[in-house]
């Protein structure tokens, strides 16, 4: 059976640290593949912040998400730290692709790896729309 391949990129744009909530918590006792998405999602906000930008303003148009992959390395449970660096790979004319890395600080334990396909999106024309220099400059910075 084939499985998702996530290529890491070469520098990593970002980190935070988030904990593993009740809510992120499934029915198996663990970090629910749902919530990796969440997990991904909140550090991809907390980037944008750092660049003085939002989804819905990247530099004058907003981002939507088209595709998502994420592949579980190892378990993180309730009350886990977890280390997760942001990057960035394939950055075209209109989109790039976020990779996420989740650790847990703890014992170094790889938990999961999240690519999101982001595409930047004129809302009042309804369209996809150039990059903008501003988002291009922060996916080339490196914290």
């Amino acid at each position: 059976m084939a499985r998702v391949q996530i290529e890491l990129p070469r520098t990593w744009l970002y980190r935070t640290r988030l904990d593993v909530r009740v809510t992120d918590v499934n029915y198996g006792g663990h970090l629910g593949n749902d919530r990796v998405l969440a997990l991904a999602h909140e550090a991809r906000v907390r980037w944008l912040a750092s660049c003085g930008l939002s989804e819905k303003d990247v530099g004058g148009v907003g981002l939507i998400m088209a595709d998502a992959a994420l592949v579980f390395k190892g378990e993180a449970f309730l009350g886990d730290e977890l280390d997760v660096e942001l990057g960035a790979v394939e950055v075209r004319r209109s989109s790039f692709d976020l990779v996420c890395r989740l650790n847990r600080p703890a014992d170094g334990a790889e938990i999961a790896l999240v690519k999101t396909g982001m595409v930047c999106f004129d809302y009042v024309a309804r369209k996809v729309a150039r990059l903008p220099h501003v988002l291009a400059r922060c996916l080339e910075s490196v914290s």
